[in-house]
Protein backbone atom coordinates (compact mmCIF):
# COMPACT_ATOMS: atom_id res chain seq x y z
CA UNK A 1 0.00 0.00 0.00
CA UNK A 2 2.93 2.39 1.33
CA UNK A 3 4.57 1.50 -2.12
CA UNK A 4 1.65 2.24 -4.38
CA UNK A 5 1.13 5.72 -2.69
CA UNK A 6 4.77 6.55 -3.42
CA UNK A 7 4.48 5.78 -6.84
CA UNK A 8 1.55 7.56 -7.11
CA UNK A 9 2.74 10.86 -5.73
CA UNK A 10 6.35 10.45 -7.69
CA UNK A 11 3.92 10.39 -10.84
CA UNK A 12 2.15 13.75 -9.62
CA UNK A 13 5.70 15.42 -8.81
CA UNK A 14 7.00 13.88 -12.66
CA UNK A 15 4.05 15.87 -13.93
CA UNK A 16 4.74 19.35 -11.93
CA UNK A 17 8.27 19.38 -12.91
CA UNK A 18 7.13 18.28 -16.32
CA UNK A 19 4.66 21.37 -16.86
CA UNK A 20 7.24 23.76 -15.38
CA UNK A 21 9.89 23.05 -17.67
CA UNK A 22 6.86 23.06 -20.55
CA UNK A 23 5.93 26.91 -19.25
CA UNK A 24 9.25 27.91 -19.40
CA UNK A 25 10.00 26.89 -22.59
CA UNK A 26 6.63 28.77 -24.35
CA UNK A 27 7.48 32.24 -22.12
CA UNK A 28 5.62 34.84 -24.00
CA UNK A 29 8.61 37.19 -23.05
CA UNK A 30 11.14 35.05 -25.09
CA UNK A 31 12.06 35.42 -28.53
CA UNK A 32 9.37 37.22 -29.66
CA UNK A 33 8.58 39.86 -32.41
CA UNK A 34 6.29 43.02 -31.10
CA UNK A 35 3.55 44.06 -33.44
CA UNK A 36 4.98 46.97 -35.37
CA UNK A 37 5.18 48.06 -38.68
CA UNK A 38 7.84 46.18 -40.13
CA UNK A 39 8.06 43.23 -38.00
CA UNK A 40 7.95 39.46 -39.13
CA UNK A 41 4.94 37.64 -37.12
CA UNK A 42 7.61 35.48 -35.29
CA UNK A 43 11.28 35.06 -35.32
CA UNK A 44 13.63 33.20 -37.48
CA UNK A 45 16.91 32.16 -39.57
CA UNK A 46 16.94 35.33 -42.49
CA UNK A 47 19.83 33.87 -44.21
CA UNK A 48 21.26 37.03 -45.23
CA UNK A 49 21.07 40.29 -43.60
CA UNK A 50 22.34 43.68 -45.10
CA UNK A 51 25.45 46.02 -43.07
CA UNK A 52 25.51 46.41 -40.04
CA UNK A 53 21.81 44.23 -38.95
CA UNK A 54 23.53 40.67 -40.32
CA UNK A 55 24.23 40.04 -36.20
CA UNK A 56 20.37 38.99 -36.34
CA UNK A 57 20.65 36.96 -39.60
CA UNK A 58 20.44 33.42 -37.73
CA UNK A 59 16.89 34.98 -35.88
CA UNK A 60 15.49 37.74 -36.94
CA UNK A 61 12.04 39.84 -36.78
CA UNK A 62 13.28 41.51 -39.73
CA UNK A 63 13.63 40.55 -43.45
CA UNK A 64 16.50 41.31 -45.79
CA UNK A 65 14.56 44.22 -46.88
CA UNK A 66 13.99 45.78 -44.07
CA UNK A 67 17.88 45.62 -42.88
CA UNK A 68 18.75 47.20 -46.09
CA UNK A 69 16.35 49.79 -45.88
CA UNK A 70 17.43 50.49 -42.41
CA UNK A 71 20.87 52.16 -43.89
CA UNK A 72 19.33 53.99 -46.48
CA UNK A 73 19.26 58.11 -45.11
CA UNK A 74 15.60 58.34 -45.73
CA UNK A 75 13.82 55.16 -46.55
CA UNK A 76 10.23 53.62 -47.03
CA UNK A 77 10.64 52.50 -43.87
CA UNK A 78 9.39 55.36 -41.66
CA UNK A 79 10.33 58.12 -44.21
CA UNK A 80 12.91 59.45 -41.48
CA UNK A 81 15.40 62.07 -42.63
CA UNK A 82 18.59 61.97 -40.46
CA UNK A 83 19.73 65.32 -42.24
CA UNK A 84 17.29 67.46 -40.92
CA UNK A 85 19.95 70.31 -39.40
CA UNK A 86 22.75 69.52 -42.31
CA UNK A 87 24.29 66.06 -43.36
CA UNK A 88 24.54 63.74 -40.48
CA UNK A 89 28.46 62.81 -40.27
CA UNK A 90 28.93 58.80 -40.72
CA UNK A 91 30.27 58.25 -37.07
CA UNK A 92 26.97 58.69 -35.91
CA UNK A 93 25.08 57.32 -38.45
CA UNK A 94 26.16 54.19 -37.51
CA UNK A 95 24.72 54.32 -33.96
CA UNK A 96 21.70 55.41 -35.67
CA UNK A 97 21.36 52.73 -37.92
CA UNK A 98 22.26 49.93 -35.16
CA UNK A 99 19.54 50.99 -33.20
CA UNK A 100 17.43 50.78 -36.14
CA UNK A 101 18.74 46.81 -36.54
CA UNK A 102 18.11 46.71 -32.86
CA UNK A 103 14.29 47.70 -32.93
CA UNK A 104 13.73 46.04 -36.42
CA UNK A 105 15.35 42.65 -36.19
CA UNK A 106 16.05 41.31 -32.18
CA UNK A 107 13.67 38.72 -30.67
CA UNK A 108 15.09 39.71 -27.54
CA UNK A 109 13.17 42.55 -26.77
CA UNK A 110 10.05 40.66 -24.95
CA UNK A 111 10.15 42.31 -21.90
CA UNK A 112 9.79 45.29 -22.60
CA UNK A 113 7.29 45.64 -25.18
CA UNK A 114 4.55 47.85 -24.16
CA UNK A 115 0.81 48.46 -26.07
CA UNK A 116 1.32 51.62 -28.06
CA UNK A 117 -1.80 53.82 -28.94
CA UNK A 118 -0.61 54.48 -32.25
CA UNK A 119 -2.00 54.50 -36.17
CA UNK A 120 1.00 52.36 -37.30
CA UNK A 121 2.07 49.81 -34.67
CA UNK A 122 0.14 47.99 -31.90
CA UNK A 123 3.36 47.37 -29.10
CA UNK A 124 6.67 49.70 -28.79
CA UNK A 125 9.44 48.76 -26.54
CA UNK A 126 9.83 50.47 -23.26
CA UNK A 127 12.96 51.44 -20.74
CA UNK A 128 15.24 48.73 -22.37
CA UNK A 129 18.37 48.51 -20.17
CA UNK A 130 20.90 49.65 -22.71
CA UNK A 131 24.97 49.13 -21.79
CA UNK A 132 26.89 51.80 -20.73
CA UNK A 133 28.99 51.41 -23.43
CA UNK A 134 26.42 51.50 -26.26
CA UNK A 135 25.06 54.68 -24.86
CA UNK A 136 28.44 56.59 -24.20
CA UNK A 137 29.57 55.83 -27.70
CA UNK A 138 26.46 56.82 -29.10
CA UNK A 139 26.98 59.87 -27.76
CA UNK A 140 30.56 60.76 -28.09
CA UNK A 141 30.11 60.43 -31.79
CA UNK A 142 27.23 61.72 -32.64
CA UNK A 143 28.39 64.92 -29.95
CA UNK A 144 29.50 67.36 -33.08
CA UNK A 145 26.39 66.98 -34.81
CA UNK A 146 23.21 68.98 -34.46
CA UNK A 147 19.75 68.61 -34.22
CA UNK A 148 16.44 70.95 -33.06
CA UNK A 149 14.73 68.22 -31.15
CA UNK A 150 14.95 66.73 -28.18
CA UNK A 151 12.35 63.86 -28.61
CA UNK A 152 12.69 62.67 -32.28
CA UNK A 153 9.54 60.70 -31.98
CA UNK A 154 6.75 63.37 -32.35
CA UNK A 155 6.35 67.13 -32.96
CA UNK A 156 7.88 67.27 -36.65
CA UNK A 157 6.93 68.62 -39.49
CA UNK A 158 5.49 66.41 -41.86
CA UNK A 159 4.32 69.02 -44.83
CA UNK A 160 6.45 67.97 -47.02
CA UNK A 161 6.11 63.80 -46.45
CA UNK A 162 9.57 63.38 -44.26
CA UNK A 163 10.59 65.05 -40.98
CA UNK A 164 11.81 68.91 -41.07
CA UNK A 165 12.19 70.98 -37.97
CA UNK A 166 9.35 72.60 -36.59
CA UNK A 167 8.54 76.01 -37.33
CA UNK A 168 10.00 78.09 -34.92
CA UNK A 169 12.96 75.74 -33.62
CA UNK A 170 16.24 76.11 -34.15
CA UNK A 171 19.11 73.65 -34.84
CA UNK A 172 22.16 73.71 -31.86
CA UNK A 173 24.59 71.16 -31.22
CA UNK A 174 24.00 67.77 -29.85
CA UNK A 175 25.50 68.67 -26.10
CA UNK A 176 23.12 71.68 -25.77
CA UNK A 177 19.97 69.33 -26.76
CA UNK A 178 21.55 65.96 -24.89
CA UNK A 179 23.93 67.57 -22.38
CA UNK A 180 24.78 63.57 -21.48
CA UNK A 181 24.85 60.21 -22.45
CA UNK A 182 21.75 59.29 -20.33
CA UNK A 183 19.72 62.28 -21.91
CA UNK A 184 20.48 61.08 -25.69
CA UNK A 185 19.73 57.22 -24.74
CA UNK A 186 16.56 58.05 -22.90
CA UNK A 187 15.01 60.97 -24.45
CA UNK A 188 15.30 60.55 -28.49
CA UNK A 189 13.20 57.84 -28.43
CA UNK A 190 10.67 58.48 -25.82
CA UNK A 191 11.93 56.36 -23.32
CA UNK A 192 12.34 53.09 -25.29
CA UNK A 193 15.59 52.76 -23.72
CA UNK A 194 16.79 53.18 -20.29
CA UNK A 195 20.89 54.47 -19.67
CA UNK A 196 22.49 51.84 -17.10
CA UNK A 197 25.47 51.45 -15.39
CA UNK A 198 25.61 48.05 -16.84
CA UNK A 199 28.69 47.07 -19.03
CA UNK A 200 28.70 45.17 -21.76
CA UNK A 201 29.02 41.17 -21.36
CA UNK A 202 27.53 41.60 -18.19
CA UNK A 203 24.61 39.91 -19.06
CA UNK A 204 22.21 42.64 -17.17
CA UNK A 205 22.07 45.04 -20.04
CA UNK A 206 21.06 44.85 -24.04
CA UNK A 207 24.17 45.08 -26.63
CA UNK A 208 23.08 47.21 -29.63
CA UNK A 209 26.72 46.33 -30.78
CA UNK A 210 27.84 42.47 -30.83
CA UNK A 211 30.03 39.98 -32.45
CA UNK A 212 28.03 37.13 -33.86
CA UNK A 213 30.67 34.88 -34.01
CA UNK A 214 30.28 34.84 -30.05
CA UNK A 215 27.01 33.98 -29.95
CA UNK A 216 23.41 36.65 -29.68
CA UNK A 217 24.23 37.99 -25.39
CA UNK A 218 21.08 39.65 -25.59
CA UNK A 219 19.19 36.18 -25.05
CA UNK A 220 20.74 36.03 -21.83
CA UNK A 221 19.68 38.97 -21.01
CA UNK A 222 15.96 38.61 -21.72
CA UNK A 223 15.82 35.50 -19.98
CA UNK A 224 17.15 37.16 -16.62
CA UNK A 225 14.51 40.31 -17.05
CA UNK A 226 11.80 37.99 -18.19
CA UNK A 227 12.33 35.60 -14.86
CA UNK A 228 12.69 39.05 -13.35
CA UNK A 229 10.01 39.66 -14.43
CA UNK A 230 7.89 37.26 -13.42
CA UNK A 231 9.27 37.27 -9.89
CA UNK A 232 7.85 40.78 -9.37
CA UNK A 233 6.93 42.29 -6.91
CA UNK A 234 9.41 40.19 -4.81
CA UNK A 235 12.74 41.73 -5.85
CA UNK A 236 15.63 38.83 -5.77
CA UNK A 237 18.33 41.96 -6.85
CA UNK A 238 21.47 39.16 -6.65
CA UNK A 239 19.94 35.62 -7.36
CA UNK A 240 20.34 34.39 -10.73
CA UNK A 241 17.26 33.05 -12.95
CA UNK A 242 18.57 29.37 -12.75
CA UNK A 243 19.42 29.62 -8.76
CA UNK A 244 16.09 31.44 -8.07
CA UNK A 245 14.20 29.19 -10.15
CA UNK A 246 15.81 26.46 -8.43
CA UNK A 247 15.76 27.43 -4.60
CA UNK A 248 11.75 28.25 -5.58
CA UNK A 249 10.71 25.55 -7.65
CA UNK A 250 11.21 22.41 -4.89
CA UNK A 251 9.30 24.47 -1.93
CA UNK A 252 6.34 25.21 -3.94
CA UNK A 253 6.05 21.70 -5.67
CA UNK A 254 6.19 20.21 -1.75
CA UNK A 255 3.72 22.66 -1.40
CA UNK A 256 1.35 21.61 -3.36
CA UNK A 257 2.65 17.62 -2.78
CA UNK A 258 1.78 18.29 0.90
CA UNK A 259 -1.61 16.99 1.37
CA UNK A 260 -0.88 14.14 -0.99
CA UNK A 261 2.24 12.98 0.96
CA UNK A 262 0.91 14.25 4.70
CA UNK A 263 -1.98 11.16 3.65
CA UNK A 264 0.16 8.90 2.26
CA UNK A 265 2.37 9.35 5.66
CA UNK A 266 5.47 10.28 4.21
CA UNK A 267 6.38 12.06 7.20
CA UNK A 268 7.48 8.59 8.63
CA UNK A 269 9.64 8.34 5.86
CA UNK A 270 11.55 11.35 5.69
CA UNK A 271 12.06 13.73 3.31
CA UNK A 272 15.29 11.52 1.73
CA UNK A 273 12.83 9.29 0.35
CA UNK A 274 11.94 12.24 -2.11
Amino acid sequence: MGLAVEMRAGQVLLVLLAASVVMSAKDPLLNVCMDAKHHKTKPGPEGMLHGQCAPWKDNACCTANTSSEAHKDQSYLYNFNWNHCGVMPPKCKRHFIQDTCLYECSPNLGPWIDPADSSWRRERILHVPLCKEDCEEWWEDCKDYITCKENWHKGWNWATGTNRCPWGSMCRPFTQVFPTPKDLCEKIWSYSYKYTTEHRGSGRCIQMWFDPTQGNPNVVVAKYYAWKKRSSPVRMEDVTPETGRAACAVPWLILLLAPVLLTAGWGSYGWRSL
